[in-house]
């Protein structure tokens, strides 16, 4: 036998771990959609996307949603409780703003108000003077 037939011969056939190696250094895109009708009326379509592949090549293409993932990370209980915190302000600012907006109407002077500001004021004048621009 020649030696390239030798060879070929005792080459096994790749496994599945080759295949599944294989797969996940170089990613695998499966894509399709599913549509359901009936009398020709849609009645539900899927659309599916799969990727498989390593961590490693997922974060070379960008994929890396796992680490902002507040389920997924040990930063989620922060994440929570900076949220709660920041609402919590929040709620005492808007109660400030409205306890001084009370205060200046009892006061006689009303705040001015973002609509007041971006609406166009009218200047009055004496009658017989001349207006400036």
């Amino acid at each position: 036998m020649s030696s390239e037939r030798s060879t070929l011969i005792t080459a096994r056939p790749p496994g599945l771990v080759d295949v599944l190696d294989r797969i996940l250094d170089k990613g695998l895109v499966i894509a399709g959609d599913i549509k359901v009708s009936l009398a020709n009326v849609e009645l539900l379509t899927l659309q599916i996307r799969l990727l498989v592949c390593s961590i490693d090549k997922a974060e070379q293409i960008g994929l890396n949603w796992w680490r902002y993932d507040t389920n997924l990370t040990t930063r989620a209980e922060r994440a929570e409780a900076e949220n709660l915190e920041l609402r919590e302000r929040l709620s005492e600012l808007e109660q400030e703003i409205r306890k001084l907006g009370a205060a200046a109407r009892v006061a006689g002077t009303e705040p001015v108000t973002t609509r007041e500001v971006t609406t166009t004021r009218q200047v009055r004048t004496k009658p017989g003077t001349k207006r400036r621009s």
